[in-house]
């Protein structure tokens, strides 16, 4: 089952023509890909960073513009892993306005490793592979 939940278009957000500024998309993807991890894991983002000591670096991002967002608006983000590899994950985020308009689409790929060398790509643990399976489109 998908990942979502929603936030509000705050005006710091905004660029000069009134509309979310582009590089807050990914702010706003990854807030809401931290909250996801209580939702597939059971356990905050932070526990995994801190305390697994499991990194996961973006290594690639494809995203696709479809309409804009505007402040005030109310963002419903879908998250779901359509694949989990030895050692990367692909992620999949919609964004929709409180109208049900997609806004915004990314497909993304995070590669798992260890916090205490993060050159080091590790296989993506069984609990977690258990997990983001929860998220399976």
């Amino acid at each position: 089952m998908a990942f979502t939940a929603t936030r509000r278009v705050d005006f710091p957000m905004l660029d000069l023509a009134g509309s979310v500024y582009y590089p807050q998309y990914w702010d706003l993807a990854h807030r809401f890909y931290e909250e996801s991890w209580e939702h597939s894991c059971g356990m905050h983002y932070d526990v995994i960073l801190n305390e697994h000591r499991i990194g996961f670096p973006l290594v690639h991002s494809d995203a696709q513009f479809l309409n804009p967002l505007s402040y005030g608006d109310t963002v419903h983000c879908t998250i779901t892993v359509p694949r989990i590899g030895n050692t990367s994950i692909s992620w999949r985020y919609e964004f929709r306005n409180q109208d049900d308009v997609l806004c915004w689409t990314s497909d993304q790929v995070t590669v798992c490793v260890d916090m205490n060398d993060v050159k080091q790509k590790i296989p993506v643990p069984d609990w977690m592979r258990e997990g983001l399976a929860k998220l399976a489109p």
